[in-house]
């Protein structure tokens, strides 16, 4: 994986006049996104709208935001995939480490006549033709804040909303290692907006139907604790099941809050959840509490993330897709201290 440094005042600039000089320019996120994915995506969508530009944001089928996300500001802005133009003359692309990651709008990266891509993921492959990548950022949407200042157009409230939806979700609550004093900035100066911070966080990350709760319930049953596992620094896992979820009525999306509750295990550096795929394979993500690269492993597995937080999808069996976990967290690099 190639070193990944912040973007220069140059890389900055070329983005700004990039944006500043298209009318109509068209955005897109990851596949299944979260909330920093669609936050910066809406956040950057609504300051270009405040410009004059005509945006149109959207992202690959499924096109179903998760209930948790419905209520963000721009969210009418969002334009189902098929109605994209083939080749649209500026692309951005937020919170996405790969071209891949776009699913069915994955074509539009060569068709695009320009191609700007916002992220901080350590794994990006710099797919587009200008970059605005940081994996020392702490969510994308503290480039999109950038971004957005940058451009000279106001912080309003449905602008803080959004950037501050990505904000709290990628760095858990500002519990994560990559949260910095300026992250706390950032999420100050969003603050000053007036918005209510804790009914925006109350809805992404502790509203769950009750039926969440028996969910949870039988993967924690399940969980098993291999302290031998990452070189003896222990690894806790479990599962997903789709019958599960569709016992209680609860969409797939349900199901990501539950690593969460698995990482708390204070005898294992490293917690997985393996969530079944209505293809028959498995969504697999994986966090670290500080000494084991996941995202190096993700790699290694045909997927990607952060040091500390990462996934990948696999078409094995369960058994064999947490033995390829095994392995790859065996050989994944360890953090300094």
């Amino acid at each position: 994986m190639t070193a990944l440094t912040p973007p220069t005042v140059a890389e900055w600039d070329k983005a700004v006049a990039a944006l500043a000089g298209h009318p109509d320019v068209v955005l897109a996120c990851h596949v299944n996104p979260d909330a920093d994915a669609v936050g910066s995506m809406l956040a950057v969508a609504l300051a270009l709208q405040a410009r004059g530009a005509r945006v149109r944001p959207s992202f690959s089928a499924p096109f179903e935001l998760a209930g948790s996300l419905t209520g963000l500001p721009g969210v009418e802005l969002l334009v189902p995939p098929d109605t994209l133009p083939a080749a649209p003359a500026l692309l951005v692309t937020l919170d996405t480490g790969s071209a891949d990651r776009l699913g069915s709008l994955t074509p539009l990266v060569q068709s695009a006549a320009e191609v700007l891509v916002v992220d901080h993921h350590a794994s990006n492959t710099r797919f587009g033709t200008l970059h605005l990548v940081d994996p020392a950022a702490a969510a994308t949407a503290v480039l999109a804040d950038e971004l957005i200042r940058r451009l000279a157009v106001e912080l309003t409230p449905d602008i803080a909303a959004c950037l501050y939806a990505g904000l709290v979700t990628d760095t858990g609550s500002f519990k994560f290692a990559a949260t910095t004093a300026e992250t706390h900035e950032v999420a100050a100066r969003l603050m000053r907006t007036g918005i209510r911070h804790d009914l925006l966080t109350r809805r992404l990350l502790d509203t769950h139907p009750a039926g969440w709760l028996r969910m949870a319930g039988a993967a924690l049953s399940r969980a098993r604790l291999e302290p031998a596992a990452v070189g003896g620094l222990g690894l806790v896992w479990t599962e997903t099941r789709l019958a599960e979820l569709a016992a209680d009525g609860l969409e797939p999306d349900q199901a990501e809050s539950v690593i969460d509750l698995i990482r708390t295990a204070e005898e294992a550096e490293v917690a997985v959840v393996c969530k079944e795929a209505a293809d028959g394979g498995w969504t697999v993500s994986m966090r670290s509490k500080g000494t084991v690269d996941v995202g190096a492993a993700a790699v290694t597995l045909g997927g990607g993330g952060h040091p500390f937080a990462a996934g990948f999808s696999s078409a094995a069996d369960l058994d064999g897709t947490v033995a390829a976990v095994r392995g790859a967290l065996d050989a994944a690099p360890r953090l300094p201290g």
